[in-house]
């Protein structure tokens, strides 16, 4: 295979990797700390969110939750942000999806309700590698499977019989 084939198929597996890119292995919301005691507070925070479109709304759900947490509030690295108080909460896991005000999602993230004493406060669940690795993959992906496609439609009649 030539150079150049070989340089266009790996472009054309770019621009495809590029539109099939989902949307959610580029946003970012995190809870910090990861878990946290009953009674606890944890912060939630949607980095993508722009404040000027709007309030960011975080969906709590869980082993006894289905609850909505709307935030105005700037977080200080961007985005928006809101604390949890999880007095009530059955211990377990709990993941929270985020909805920017102008209706784009900012991803999900998880953190834990541990018994009173439990395990110590993390530094945060966060969901940003997860998408990088997501994103990575389906770029590399897509370009495999571009060149593999453009050789095969260069390949001469005689060699594939």
């Amino acid at each position: 295979m030539k150079v150049s084939t070989a340089l266009c198929s790996a472009a054309l597996g770019v621009g495809l990797g590029t539109l099939a890119l989902p949307g959610a292995a580029l946003a970012d919301t995190t809870v910090s700390p990861a878990s946290t005691p009953v009674g606890g507070t944890v912060v939630l925070t949607a980095t993508t969110c722009n404040p000027k479109s709007g309030d960011a709304l975080f969906r709590v759900t869980g082993p006894n939750r289905d609850q909505n947490v709307r935030s105005t509030t700037a977080a200080a690295g961007g985005g928006l942000s809101a604390e949890l108080f999880t007095a009530g909460f059955t211990l377990g896991t709990y993941t929270v999806a985020t909805t920017c005000g102008d209706g784009s999602s900012a991803g999900s993230a998880t953190f834990a309700v541990t018994p009173i004493g439990g395990a110590p406060a993390g530094s945060g669940g966060e969901s940003r590698d997860n998408g990088a690795l997501a994103a990575g993959g389906t770029l590399l992906g897509t370009a495999a499977a571009g060149a593999v496609i453009l050789f095969r439609r260069r390949r001469p009649a005689s060699a594939v019989a």
